[in-house]
């Protein structure tokens, strides 16, 4: 059964491409993600607090590393068979390390509606999986893209730094996860009904804005070619599968890895474009904006989402 969300994002793309005035105020798109992110993590922080902390090491040095190595693992494609430059490569490599709370916040959705129960601490495994890759990403650029001779700019490490460790993603799900367990369930009931019972409407109501900027970005695909058209379809079914076997090797339950298998195969349209555009900013945004939005994200959450439930069913049997 269809999910009703993803029929908002579906009205969103065919309302652009129809050419129809609706338009969701900048504002009110500002406030539905940060809701979004809050929500998430108040609700995770809320869980994480009953757990021991045992049971969260294992998953959560396995998310880091699996964001760290997801864009060594692309950047040859891309180069060899996209035959992309040093820049643009390691640029949407970099966008495929980190991840979409969007697209994991509609697979929580999809569990729920299936009833299928998941970690309390995966909130806490998306924000650790947001820097890495970008950092990986960004190293790619900066040792292999350099010029043989002549002047190179300098990195500047700090405003890199602060804007991947205090977003506005990291800090609110971060914020959300200690603020959930410090106050706990008791102290959280007052709002409840608006984090908790709102969520799946918000949700709905954001991606119907997303379905909006979709319909707009599918020129750039056009621009970018077969090859990254078939990159942004088929880089989310391997490392969907690479998600769901690290998810079933750390000891997650069924809805845990497919969680941590759609984490894997999304990828980033928020923070690792900022931070790009500030460490490579000869990378072009349009080629890694393109793919992710255009391809990816529509993709992973039409199709992709219950195929990774089903790589979690496939290693739990």
């Amino acid at each position: 059964m269809t999910d009703a969300v993803v029929l908002f994002f579906v009205l969103g793309v065919v309302a652009r491409l129809a050419k129809s005035d609706l338009r969701l105020p900048e504002a009110l798109y500002e406030t539905l993600s940060i809701f979004l992110l809050l929500a998430i993590g108040l609700k995770g922080g809320v869980e994480l607090a009953k757990q021991p902390i045992a049971s969260v090491l294992p998953p959560a040095i396995a998310a880091i590393f699996l964001g760290a190595t997801i864009p060594l693992l692309l950047y040859p494609v891309l180069r060899g068979l996209g035959r992309l430059a040093v820049v643009d490569a390691a640029s949407i490599a970099a966008h495929y390390g980190s991840v979409s709370v969007v697209t994991f916040a509609v697979a929580v959705s999809l569990l729920a509606q299936r009833g299928i129960a998941s970690e309390p601490h995966m909130p806490l495994l998306v924000a650790l999986m947001e820097a890495p890759g970008i950092v990986v990403g960004i190293v790619l650029a900066r040792v292999l893209g350099r010029p043989a001779s002549g002047p190179r700019s300098p990195l500047r490490w700090g405003p890199l730094v602060h804007e991947v460790l205090f977003g506005k993603s990291v800090l609110l799900l971060l914020g959300g996860l200690v603020i959930g367990a410090v106050a706990g369930p008791q102290a959280l009931s007052p709002i409840e009904p608006l984090f908790f019972g709102l969520f799946k409407g918000v949700l709905a109501l954001f991606l119907l804005e997303m379905g909006l900027v979709v319909g707009a970005r599918l020129g750039d695909i056009r621009r970018a070619g077969a090859f990254l058209v078939a990159f942004g379809l088929g880089a989310p079914l391997v490392l969907g599968l690479l998600g769901a076997i690290v998810g079933h090797l750390t000891g997650l339950s069924l809805g845990g890895t497919a969680l941590m298998a759609t984490l894997a195969a999304s990828a980033s349209y928020i923070a690792a474009p900022t931070a790009m555009r500030i460490a490579v900013p000869e990378a072009s945004p349009a080629l890694s904006i393109g793919v992710v939005l255009g391809v990816t994200f529509p993709f992973n959450i039409t199709f992709g989402i219950p195929l990774y439930l089903q790589y979690a069913r496939w290693l739990g049997s």
